[in-house]
């Protein structure tokens, strides 16, 4: 794979769901309706943003208008990539993690941080994204460097994690106690994907394909009404492909142990319980459906850290989700609308 620039980049690291609209079978697309239409055919694009490797297909019977449609998505993701990313000095986030407060914030900011105090609500404080503290406890262990950090270590940095530690009042929005930081990674990806969608929409594309590390939006379909599929491998070395289903206007999200451990057994991993400190100690990995990707995003990190069984409960209570959780002994348990091909 290769940006726009030409120059080879690795695969994200949430690359659970194996995209089957994208790549190869962006040429089946191809095959499925577009012989004899001139100038038709699935426009696709890579490029580096937040962290990842993020991948269009757009398909139109206008190439040229489908090409400057994607130009326009990518700016835009780049943009609120600019605003949401705690990575970057400059961002909106980096500025409310350093200062505690950030005035007539952006749009994009009150939105995302609504969204997912509402997802901190819902699961009893067990998504949260002022977990950043504890998860600064483990940045050695994660690159290899490091043990593991201390019950103690972790009991104190947990007492800077609370969602209500947000606080947003017209367009300020203010964080403490000092110390206290917060990490869009588990909803802003799928912000910025959802975004992106919006915009080919805006540009008369609605039949788009929009990925991001696995988040991704499947709009409209792939041609001729034909919906796009979407296959989850297994969250081990050497397994094959778990299970395949179809998407149409919908948007998927996986969250796993595996994307970032810190044992070889993956005991010890990325996903932290926000009420514990510890990692995520049932879910191997958890596939959302949703109808967005930002929701799709925070829930399958939710549902992670409750497990398998609490994760399907909580999903089957909404009529617009579904989920597929495999287990640490590697047992699958879908809700019940969660349907396969």
């Amino acid at each position: 794979m290769r940006t726009d620039s030409g120059q080879p980049v690795r695969p994200g690291r949430r690359d659970l769901l194996r995209i089957l609209a994208v790549g190869g079978a962006a040429a089946a697309t191809w095959k499925l309706g577009f012989h004899g239409r001139s100038g038709a055919g699935p426009v696709t694009r890579s490029r580096v943003l937040m962290g990842t490797v993020v991948n269009l297909t757009v398909v139109g019977d206008d190439r040229a208008a489908a090409e400057n449609a994607v130009d326009a998505t990518l700016g835009r993701m780049a943009g609120l990539e600019a605003l949401l990313s705690r990575y970057r000095g400059d961002s909106e986030v980096a500025r409310l993690n350093t200062t505690g407060r950030v005035d007539d914030a952006s749009p994009a900011l009150l939105e995302v941080l609504r969204l997912a105090d509402s997802v901190s609500r819902l699961g009893d404080g067990a998504f949260d994204i002022t977990i950043q503290p504890v998860l600064d406890l483990y940045r050695d262990r994660a690159s290899g460097a490091g043990r593991l950090p201390s019950p103690e270590s972790i009991e104190r940095a947990l007492a800077l994690v609370s969602h209500r530690n947000v606080r947003i009042d017209g367009r300020t929005v203010t964080l403490d106690p000092s110390g206290a930081r917060i990490t869009l990674d588990g909803i802003g990806k799928g912000y910025v994907v959802d975004r992106g969608v919006d915009t080919l929409k805006e540009q008369g594309f609605p039949d788009v394909f929009v990925e991001a590390g696995g988040d991704l939006v499947a709009g409209g379909s792939k041609g001729g009404g034909t919906p796009w599929r979407v296959g989850i491998r297994g969250p081990r070395p050497g397994l094959a492909l778990l299970a395949a289903f179809d998407a149409k206007n919908r948007a998927v999200a996986t969250s796993g142990d595996y994307m970032q451990p810190f044992t070889e057994d993956y005991t010890q991993h990325h996903i932290l319980d926000p009420r514990s400190g510890t990692s995520a100690p049932e879910t191997a990995s958890a596939t959302v459906v949703a109808p967005d990707a930002a929701t799709a995003d925070a829930l399958a990190t939710l549902v992670m850290v409750l497990g398998p069984r609490r994760g399907r409960e909580l999903l089957e209570e909404r009529v617009d989700c579904e989920g597929y959780l495999v287990s640490k002994s590697l047992e699958v348990t879908r809700t019940s609308g969660f349907e396969l091909v």
